[in-house]
């Protein structure tokens, strides 16, 4: 039986020419199916919760208007992410270096977890968002696309619009400030980053 060759029209590639030509439709799906994305990376830049939903929107307002410019050498998550981070960044210049945190934590545990148990990770969470959120801006947002984003040291590069070794050296002094401020604070061994791993396999 001949398999069915049409292309899928929710497809990113599909959804990306219509929004190309002008269809707003289109480029809505695509806003929401990265808009997880696009808010948890200027959420963990700022650590506001409001602050994330507006910097994404704005840039996805930007990316919008950007999109004739899009040439397809990187993917659209990787774009969308330059443009994200460029924009929260740029927010964060105009401001003063601490934002206000949040009272909502990072996703709590089951349910069924002891109560002081639960309240010693909720606090942990907040040491660490903490640290992460008192990094330098540049370094900050290299460890947010690599540790929590997921993002090769190469989409890195791509995104932040810089060389990988620059990439590579951001994550460096970004996990070796981390071991210094968590270390004393969670007990924990100098040599441990807490999760914040040095590791040659990442830089593909």
């Amino acid at each position: 039986m001949a398999q069915d060759t049409h292309p899928d029209p929710n497809g990113e590639a599909i959804l990306l020419a219509r929004s190309r030509a002008g269809d707003k439709e289109a480029f809505g799906m695509l806003a929401q199916r990265y808009c997880s994305f696009a808010v948890g990376v200027a959420y963990r830049m700022t650590g506001n919760s409001q602050l994330a939903e507006d910097l994404a929107q704005e840039a996805f307002i930007k990316a919008w208007r950007k999109l004739p410019q899009f040439r397809g050498d990187c993917s659209f998550r990787v774009w969308l992410g330059r443009i994200v981070t460029n924009t929260t960044l740029d927010y964060l210049r105009r401001q003063n270096p601490e934002q206000p945190l949040d009272e909502t934590l990072l996703p709590a545990g089951p349910a069924e977890d002891a109560p002081l148990r639960h309240l010693e990770r909720e606090e942990m969470r907040q040491l660490v968002r903490q640290a992460v959120l008192s990094l330098p801006a540049q370094c900050r947002v290299a460890l947010i696309l690599r540790e929590y984003e997921g993002l090769s040291y190469r989409e890195i590069a791509e995104t932040l619009d810089i060389p990988m070794g620059t990439v590579m050296s951001r994550l460096h002094y970004a996990r070796q400030l981390l071991r210094e401020r968590l270390a004393p604070l969670l007990e924990l061994p100098e040599h441990s980053a807490g999760g914040w791993r040095e590791d040659a396999s990442d830089a593909r």
